[in-house]
């Protein structure tokens, strides 16, 4: 699944490729994808002649600011934007495509059909789900601080990736940058959560800043099918540490990086450089 980073190399391109056109007509080929309305015949209808201001994000979601409504878009899995020139003939696994009046059409591609559509009156949108079940930024002008992501883990005896993982804790973190920001704080993954000191925190909240800092520069990670709105992939793959490197020797000192399943979720360590205190 698209985290953070992915989704904000989405937002970016997106931002640029549709600010300022407005939408001519909708047609929408998987109604179970619009979540709300509950009426696709309603979603079509509320989005024409609507003007796109700004592309915005919140944790994972997409928000496609328009003049009246706010269009709260998750990828899910396999979820795909891209704008078409006139003409294009879409894809057989392309569920929704928004037409502009200069002929240009953005698609939604998504071969699971998980994806899903919210839409909003304007200034409504964070205060509903999703939206409004989400924890905070771990990067950006709001991001959480240091102290406040001690605070919310103290609250918890999980194990510290599956706090991670929880969007209502901190939003926009999936597996594969959890792994890479606790092998960079040299955290073990099964630590409980409350038994990490605010000096432990502080390292791992520098860690996940710099290491969605820097997958965001390099345009996200690859990770099967993923591609920006211009079919661009990303290159922090390249950069992993831990994550899918099961058997390969650690960057850093050589040791194997070693697979297993923590809340869930499998999960990559070395064992040397995370190694798992008895608190």
């Amino acid at each position: 699944m698209p985290e953070l980073p992915e989704v904000e190399t989405v937002r970016k391109t997106l931002e640029e490729l549709i600010t300022g056109k407005t939408i001519d007509h909708v047609w929408v080929g998987w109604p179970k994808m619009v979540k709300k309305p509950d009426d696709a015949e309603a979603f079509k209808t509320m989005l024409l002649k609507e003007t796109v201001e700004a592309v915005e994000r919140k944790g994972k979601f997409l928000k496609v600011i328009l003049h009246e409504h706010v269009l709260v878009s998750h990828l899910r899995m396999e979820g795909k934007y891209a704008l078409h020139q006139p003409g294009a003939e879409p894809s057989k696994h392309t569920h929704v495509i928004v037409t502009f009046t200069d002929g240009t059409a953005l698609h939604y591609a998504d071969v699971r059909k998980f994806g899903t559509m919210h839409l909003f009156p304007k200034g409504e949108e964070e205060n509903h789900p999703p939206l409004s079940k989400l924890g905070p930024e771990p990067v950006g002008p709001n991001a959480i601080q240091s102290a406040e992501l001690h605070r919310r883990l103290m609250r918890t005896s999980r194990a510290v990736k599956a706090a991670l993982l929880d969007q209502a804790v901190l939003t926009g973190l999936g597996n594969i940058y959890v792994d890479e920001a606790l092998f960079q704080a040299g955290i073990h993954p099964a630590t409980p959560a409350h038994q990490l000191t605010a000096q432990e925190v502080m390292t791992l909240h520098q860690a996940v800043q710099k290491t969605l800092l820097d997958a965001i520069a390099q345009g996200g990670t690859s990770i099967r099918s993923y591609v920006n709105g211009r079919g661009e992939m990303g290159y922090f793959q390249q950069q992993l540490y831990v994550y899918g490197r099961a058997k390969e020797q650690c960057r850093v000192c050589r040791t194997e990086i070693i697979r297993t399943v923590i809340a869930g979720r499998g999960t990559h360590i070395c064992s040397k450089c995370q190694p798992l205190q008895n608190k």
